[in-house]
């Protein structure tokens, strides 16, 4: 499958680079909490995911996930992607980490810039008719960025998942074609 740019002002989604892997690798083993991912990775790992599985991606018509650097000027500051695709019914999960050092202070703003771009390759290029996330209620910060970002609170699954001894809930927000 073919990967466009997508472009706005100095922020950029590129299709996901090889050279990127060990950065993504560190933000995932700093943000592990509110991942699914039982343990940290290790550098031979990521680079056995990039070389297998997500070169692979690219080969496919409908791969089940389309992964992308997410780029201020040339620099890579996060990653993500549309992951659980559902090509018969045309949905899918909305994937994003950045920088763990951005996250303080510029958390709303990467979001909702990562959210504009992903949008417009979701409906315009790929032509789905829902996007959607499925977080972990450990971070309502993010729920803040995502409605600003223009996505809504769909479900609630209660105590969903086990998180430090406790129970969680899931959130998940959904956008849809206009």
């Amino acid at each position: 499958m073919s990967v466009n740019r997508r472009t706005f002002g100095k922020y950029s989604l590129i299709p996901i680079r090889y050279e990127d892997r060990l950065d993504i690798m560190k933000w995932r083993n700093e943000q592990i909490y509110h991942l699914r991912q039982n343990e940290l990775l290790t550098e031979e790992q990521q680079n056995r995911y990039f070389q297998n599985t997500v070169a692979a991606l690219f080969e496919k018509e409908q791969p089940e996930q389309i992964l992308f650097s997410y780029m201020e000027n040339e620099k890579c500051i996060g990653y993500g992607g549309l992951v659980h695709i559902d090509w018969l019914s045309k949905n899918a999960e909305i994937s994003f980490i950045m920088d763990t050092a951005l996250e303080k202070q510029y958390f709303n703003l990467h979001w909702k810039n990562y959210l504009n771009l992903l949008y417009r390759y979701a409906f315009e290029d790929l032509n789905l008719h829902k996007i959607y996330t499925y977080a972990f209620d450990l971070r309502p910060h993010l729920y803040k960025a995502l409605e600003s970002g223009g996505l809504v609170e769909e479900a609630r699954l209660k105590e969903h998942f086990l998180f430090n001894g406790e129970y969680k809930d899931v959130v998940i927000h959904s956008k849809t074609e206009k």
